[in-house]
This record gives structure tokens, C-alpha cells and sequence, in this order.
């Protein structure tokens, strides 16, 4: 099928805004290498030097395809196809990011295609099978349309992942994507050595370098050892190359380092990031343990480093070096002998470690190595160690800005352990909160889809099915108004008195009469509370939240009782979304009055309605996540939008018509659910 007509971004260097072209237009070919770089160059013999291949989406992807660019440029510069350093160097960056780039906001196969032009000029392409996700340079979901709407030349907002496709557009002459049925392509093209361009792309990039942070910080940085020479071998021009970078990039590169590990909330992540951002500019390889907090302090006993004897040891959480092949050998090496500074050096300052020569080969067997203790909040977390090959010590400049980086990386790592502890905290008590498991019904199939909107806080969603006794199961699926520790509470004081009242033998209406009073009472012993510590406190503001709680329940319950032929089902719903049955013919129609919510009208009386579920009868609750589903101005259930896509679930099993509900409730809005999500299905067999 060929390409759907769609606009391609073109990065033009005369101005940082990317400019429309239509495809087709005569830019670099996007779009499969099946139609575009099969055609012989020079006769029907004669192929284009060209990569081609597929790669898994996993993070092993950017150095396979890395390893196989080193490989390729090496084969072009024994045929006399391509010379000089310029255009490799730039290939490996451009391949990287834009592998890297599908990998993260795509996650399927990629294909990989690079071929040499007639003008020595280099285009890339990666596609990926993900076309509904759009490649991301600055973690939005605006595209760069957007950006020119908005008045500004470039896209604007920090990058989630990665260096991005700033990086791509000041090294490429031109780039741009092209999207096919069931495939993106991103594709950038390199100019030939020694071209116009070229020259131009670098003075681009010097000129640019203050604003453009690290993405241009990385342009500026120390490069990696020519591709010829070993990576572990002492480089004499390396410290020139040092000096003029921490000159013009380095502040730069601390800036935008510090927003890209800020953002992260896993600290094995921070461990990756920071060895990218270390090696090969600062260091050839360097490595990261973490510790545990809590023996952190006791890790080791001595004034050196491996003679710790005492507590937990720290983890080995990453290495890196320049040379990919010297990686696990040098994990090994180092994994022999952490670091383990002695209890009272609470300090970030560097520290010699010994050099692991072994691990680095004939060319690395003398060089300088640098442990950092990662220090936040007074708390050890970790430590950072650097090794540069054939250096007696570090340059000042370099020691400096390493320990500034890395107390970046200290609190990056620190804020991941909060958020990390605090997830878990929320991931127990909303376990506390819901039912470890539903009852099976005898004659009934169910199916329960619950999805909470934030993955870091107890939802104000709840749903349970239990057994009553005396052949009764009973059901109930609520919203608690507003969300986490508030809705935590009055979950955590409905549910378990549901059960109780339930079989304690009350009715569904009795039992929502006394739920309701209960909240009340609640209600009004927090407002008694909040107005004596009012009062101890001499009439001075309470702070946010120790102040009375208004709390609302929404509920559906009902209870089930079995028998031949069917289900019978008693249920009422007190200010929540009214269920719906749908029968074996396609019919739609509800199953209870609209009445009170619960915890609002002191003496309210509540009262239910029975019906009989026959077999391939469906019964469907769900809450105000489903119906309130907006999509601009419009709600799911508007137009009784919800009825009509349960009419459309006819003759479909209880588990498929829960799954096409919340599909079709995701596909409603552009953008995910902003409210947490329940829904029950129960269906008589």
C-alpha cells in the first residue's frame, strides 16, 4: 500500500524551525527499504553501499546498530568511498538518538536502512511500527506545528528521554518523517565531507551552543578516539579538547544535565543516564554503586577502599565505557572490589580508587581513577567512579565538574527513592483497600475492569463481590468524592461495613440507610475535632486538610440470589451512574431509580428495585470514570452514548464486553482518562 499523504518535517539550516514539505517533494527517500534503496547505482550490477536490517525494540538496539554503522564506515573506507572522520562520527550520533528516539516513544521492531548517495552524502532511515505515537523530541505530545502556532522557532519544552531530534537537526543538512500505513519512518541525511554544508553545520553548531544546553554540549564535548584507534588507549590531544570544551560547554552541559536527571523517577535510571552523560566527555568509563539507606553508613569500617566487612555491601547498579566490548569485564573487575569509604567521609570531594587495569586491556593498563560519594540530605546513596586511560591524575577542571554533576545525580537518586517509597506506600494501602480477589457466583460470570487514574495515590474508585451467606452474594462498585488519603478513609470505612451489614442479614436498602448515617456521624465527630483544635490553637489558621472533610460516597450495590432459570438481583444506587442490562436480543434499559447520594441528607431513606437476570442477560456498573468521559465538550455518555455501545456487546462473553467498553472509552478522548475507571460486568449463564 503506498504512503498515506501526509506533511513531512524538513529541518532546514537557515532557520531552527522546521519547514513543511510535502512528501515526495525530492528530499531523502522515508518510508521502506524494499522501495527505495534497492535501485542499482551505476548499472543493474552495480548496488548503492547501503545498511540494512531490523532491530528488536529493546535498549540493546542503539549499540547494535551503532556496532554495525562502525562496521559498515569501516567496508566504505577500504573501497574508497568515504574519508575523513566527520561524517562516521556524525552517522554514530544521528543512528543512536534516532534508534534510540523509536525504541523509547515507539517500543516495536525497527528497521534500519543507511546508504551512501552519489554526492557522498549519507541518509539514515529507522522506522518503526508504532505510527499513532509521533517522534518525540520534548516529552509532549504537540507537534511541531504546534510550536510555530504558538509563535516560537523551535520546539519548546525539555526533552522526557534522550538527547532527541535537536541533536539529529544540527547535525543532519536536512530530516524530515514519513508515515505509512502501520509504519513511521524518521530519516535525516548527512552531508559529504568537505561540502558547504558541512562547514556550515559546524559553525552552526559553535554558534548555537549556549542556547541549545546539551544537546549541542555533546557537538562541543570531548569525542570519542578516532574509530581506527582503541578506545582504551591514551589520546595526546584529548586534554586540548578538554579545555576548549569545559570553556564554551560546560555550564551548558550542567544545566541540561540537571533537568534530565530531575526528571526521572527510578534511580537504576539516573545510574544509565549518568554514565552517558560522564562517558566518553569527562571519562572513559565510569561506574555507580547505590546503598541502601539504612546501611549506607556502615558499609564499610576502614579508611580504604574493599576492606569493608560490616552490613549490606553496595550494588553494582552501572558501568560504562567507551568501548562497548570492555563493559562486562570491567563490571566484573569492579564488582570485586566496591567502594567503601570510611564511616565518617560524608563528603562528595573525590577520592583515588585503584585502577583497574586488568579489566581494560594492553591500552589501559595505567590511567587515573576518582570515587565521588553520592551525598543527599546529609544521607549517603551511593558512589560514582571515573577512569580516564593513561593519565597520572584528572585535570582540576574535570574533578570539579564532576562533583557538581555529581550531586545532581545525589539528589536525582534521592527523589526517586521518595517517590519510590511513596508509590509503595499508596500500592499497599490501595491493596488494603480493594478485595484481594472477586467471588465466583454459581450461574453468574463476571468480569471487572479497574484502572486508577494516579498510579502514585489510592483512587477514590472501589468495587467488591462477595458472598452474604444464606446463598446470597452481594456487589457494590462506588466513587468516593476527590482522591487520595481523604478517599482512602471513607473507603476504608464503606467497604468493610458493607460486609458487615450484609451479613449481618440487611437488606440493600437498609443497608445503604445505615451506611449513610454512619458517614454523617463521621462527619460531624471530624467537624468536632477540627473546631477543638480551632480553638487550642487560639483562634490561628488550621493547616490545609486538618480542617473538617466534607465526604461524598456515590454507590450501586446489590444483591445476588441464584436459582433455576437465572439470577434474581436486588439493587438501588444512591448518586451513581444507573446500571444498564442487556438482553440476549440487543436490548437496552435500566435497572434502578436515581436517588441521594450517600453522606449528604441527614434521615435519608433509600429504596431498591428487583429484577431477574436470564440467561445470556448482562448486567453493567460502572462509575462516573466511564460516563464523564470527556472529548472537548462532549461527554461518552452523552446522547446515551454508554447504551449504545453496550447494545453493541451483544452475544459477547462478560470479559469481552469489559474489555470493548474501556476500549471504547479510551478511544473517546485524545488523550488518556483524567479520572479513575470502573467497571462490572455480571452475566447470567
Amino acid at each position: 500500500m503506498g504512503a498515506i499523504p501526509t506533511q513531512r518535517e524538513t529541518v532546514s539550516r537557515a532557520c531552527d524551525a522546521p519547514a513543511h514539505r510535502v512528501a515526495g517533494n525530492g528530499d531523502p527517500p522515508a518510508g521502506g527499504a524494499a522501495e527505495n534503496h534497492a535501485a542499482p547505482v551505476g548499472g543493474a550490477a552495480e548496488q548503492r553501499p547501503e545498511v540494512c536490517t531490523t532491530l528488536p525494540g529493546s535498549p540493546l538496539a542503539p549499540s547494535s546498530a551503532r556496532a554495525l554503522m562502525r562496521a559498515a564506515f569501516a567496508d566504505w573506507a577500504r573501497l574508497g568511498l568515504v574519508g575523513g572522520e566527520r561524517l562516521a562520527d556524525d552517522a554514530m550520533i544521528v543512528v543512536s538518538e534516532l534508534v534510540t528516539n523509536a525504541v523509547v516513544h515507539a517500543g516495536t521492531d525497527l528497521d534500519l536502512v543507511c546508504h551512501l548517495e552519489d554526492t557522498g552524502a549519507l541518509v539514515i532511515e529507522v522506522c518503526d511500527h508504532h505510527p499513532s505515537r509521533a517522534p518525540r523530541d520534548h516529552g509532549t505530545e504537540r507537534p511541531y506545528e504546534t510550536a510555530r502556532e504558538h509563535g516560537t522557532g523551535t520546539p519548546y519544552e525539555t526533552p522526557e528521554y534522550g538527547r532527541g531530534l535537536r541533536l539529529v537537526a544540527a547535525l543532519a543538512e536536512s530530516w524530515g518523517v514519513t508515515y505509512r500505513t502501520g509504519a513511521k519512518t524518521v530519516w535525516a541525511r548527512l552531508p559529504a565531507e568537505g561540502s558547504a554544508a558541512s562547514g556550515e553545520i559546524a559553525a552552526y553548531a559553535g554558534e548555537r551552543a549556549p542556547e541549545r544546553g546539551l544537546h549541542v554540549a555533546e557537538i562541543l564535548a570531548p569525542e570519542p578516539p578516532p574509530l581506527s584507534a582503541a578506545p582504551d588507549r591514551w589520546d595526546p590531544h584529548r586534554a586540548e579538547r578538554d579545555r576548549d570544551w569545559l570553556g564554551r560547554g560546560a555550564l551548558s552541559f550542567l544545566a541540561e544535565a540537571s533537568d534530565l536527571l530531575a526528571g526521572q523517577l527510578d534511580e537504576n535510571l539516573v545510574a544509565a543516564l549518568t554514565g552517558q552523560l560522564i562517558v566518553p566527555r569527562l571519562a572513559d568509563w565510569c561506574a555507580v554503586w547505590l546503598e541502601d539507606e539504612s546501611t549506607g553508613r556502615r558499609a564499610g569500617n576502614g579508611g580504604g577502599w574493599g576492606d569493608g566487612t560490616g552490613g549490606a555491601g553496595p550494588r553494582l547498579a552501572r558501568v560504562w565505557h567507551g568501548s562497548e566490548n570492555r563493559m562486562e569485564e570491567l563490571r566484573r573487575a569492579l564488582e570485586k572490589d566496591p567502594p567503601c569509604p570510611r564511616d565518617d567521609a560524608l563528603r562528595s570531594g573525590p577520592e583515588p580508587y585503584p585502577w583497574p587495569g586488568e579489566a581494560l586491556g594492553p591500552g589501559g593498563a595505567h590511567g587515573a581513577a576518582l570515587a565521588y560519594r553520592l551525598i543527599a540530605g546529609g544521607r549517603p546513596l551511593g558512589t560514582l567512579v571515573i577512569g580516564r586511560c593513561g593519565l597520572p591524575c584528572f585535570p582540576d577542571e574535570i574533578t570539579g565538574l564532576v562533583e557538581d554533576l555529581g550531586r545532581r545525580v545525589a539528589l536525582a537518586i534521592g527523589a526517586a527513592r521518595q517517590y519510590e517509597r511513596q508509590a509503595t506506600i499508596s500500592a499497599v494501602l490501595q491493596r488494603g483497600l480493594l478485595p484481594g480477589a472477586v467471588a465466583e457466583i454459581p450461574g453468574l460470570r463476571s468480569a471487572l475492569v479497574y484502572e486508577p487514574c494516579d498510579k502514585g495515590g489510592p483512587s477514590g474508585d472501589f468495587y467488591d463481590l462477595f458472598p452474604a451467606g444464606d446463598g446470597r452474594w452481594c456487589f457494590a462498585v462506588g466513587d468516593v468524592q476527590g482522591k487520595g488519603p481523604e478517599a482512602a478513609v471513607v473507603i476504608g470505612l464503606a467497604r468493610p461495613w458493607l460486609r458487615l451489614l450484609a451479613r449481618d442479614g440487611y437488606r440493600v436498602a437498609d443497608v445503604l440507610d445505615r451506611l449513610n448515617q454512619l458517614l454523617l456521624d463521621d462527619a460531624t465527630e471530624a467537624a468536632d475535632a477540627a473546631a477543638r483544635a480551632l480553638v487550642a490553637a487560639g483562634g490561628r489558621a488550621v493547616a490545609p486538610g486538618d480542617g473538617p472533610q466534607t465526604r461524598f460516597l456515590s454507590l450501586l450495590y446489590g444483591e445476588l440470589v441464584p436459582f433455576d432459570g437465572g439470577v434474581r438481583c436486588t439493587l438501588a444506587s444512591a448518586g451513581h451512574p444507573l446500571p444498564l442490562v442487556l438482553g440476549p436480543d440487543g436490548e437496552v434499559r435500566t435497572a434502578a431509580q436515581p436517588q441521594t447520594l450517600l453522606g449528604v441528607v441527614e434521615d435519608a431513606t433509600y429504596t431498591s428495585e428487583t429484577i431477574e437476570l436470564g440467561p445470556g442477560d448482562s448486567l453493567l456498573c460502572v462509575t462516573d470514570g466511564v460516563t464523564e468521559r470527556r472529548s472537548g465538550s462532549r461527554q461518552f455518555d452523552d446522547g446515551d452514548g454508554l447504551a449504545q455501545a453496550l447494545a453493541g456487546c451483544v452475544g459477547l462473553s462478560a470479559e469481552l464486553i469489559a474489555e470493548r467498553i474501556r476500549r471504547l472509552v479510551h478511544e473517546f478522548g485524545g488523550r488518556p482518562p483524567e479520572d479513575d475507571l470502573a467497571l462490572l460486568v455480571l452475566q447470567a449463564e
